[in-house]
């Protein structure tokens, strides 16, 4: 069974695409006619070029909105068209969940024809993000284990450009980092619901580390170790796009 057919049931609540993440990935993709959105979930950041989704979740597929691009259920090591087929192969949050990182890039090549681009993380800068750090260190040990590196990403895809994302203090998707100036959303188990982090991680640990964070908020410590954030509306948090023409 996938991953999101287990914690996807919400996803279309708490995982809206913000716009100006949006733009960052459109800026990405460039002058690009047509798009295969690999990993493309509920139908987040799809741009409008996009003439086939790829997803291995039938709960996710099952969220995506009326007027969607034609979606297969399929996974990124194996996809469901034809040598050079489209412009490029976008992967946004997606490229974790891959059995084998190489082979699905390899994909990429052969069914676009002038692009790759993902969405991803650093995974040593979200390691020091305030809340694995301070509350969840089982939740940075997940993440390291299960992230791609970029130095790994790179050198599969060749000579790549990286364009770090901030993340909007009012960012509407939430992902893993998404609420680094509003810390009361992570004591929200819907909004956990909708991080994989969260779902491989020791719930036990994740149980002590968020009772320490409500204790945090409710005392003012939380906010009073960190003032810096609460002056800033867009933070650099490890994110960025990684593309390459092909």
């Amino acid at each position: 069974m996938a991953l999101y057919d287990e914690i996807g049931h919400t996803y279309r609540r708490t995982r809206q695409p913000d716009p100006r993440i949006a733009a960052a990935i459109v800026h990405a993709l460039g002058d690009v006619d047509s798009v295969v959105n690999i990993g493309a979930g509920s139908g987040s950041y799809e741009p409008p070029q996009t003439v086939v989704a790829v997803e291995p979740s039938r709960v996710m597929l099952g969220q995506r909105p009326p007027g969607s691009a034609p979606a297969a259920e399929a996974v990124a090591e194996a996809l469901p068209l034809a040598d050079d087929a489209v412009d490029a192969a976008l992967a946004v949050l997606t490229v974790h969940h891959w059995s084998d990182v190489a082979a699905g890039i390899a994909e990429m090549r052969r069914v676009a024809r002038r692009r790759a681009v993902f969405f991803t993380w650093w995974p040593e800068r979200v390691a020091d993000f305030w809340l694995l750090r301070d509350y969840l260190p089982a939740a940075a040990e997940t993440d390291a284990r299960l992230a791609v590196g970029l130095e790994e990403l790179t050198r599969l895809l060749g000579d790549a450009e990286l364009r770090p994302v901030p993340v909007p203090h009012d960012c509407i998707d939430g992902f893993a980092a998404a609420f680094w100036r509003r810390p009361e959303a992570y004591l929200d188990p819907e909004v956990r619901a909708g991080m994989s982090v969260f779902a491989k991680t020791d719930p036990t640990a994740v149980t002590d580390g968020l009772r320490r964070l409500e204790e945090d908020i409710r005392s003012g410590v939380w906010h009073r170790t960190h003032p810096d954030l609460l002056q800033q509306d867009a933070l650099d948090v490890g994110y960025c796009t990684v593309s390459v023409d092909l």
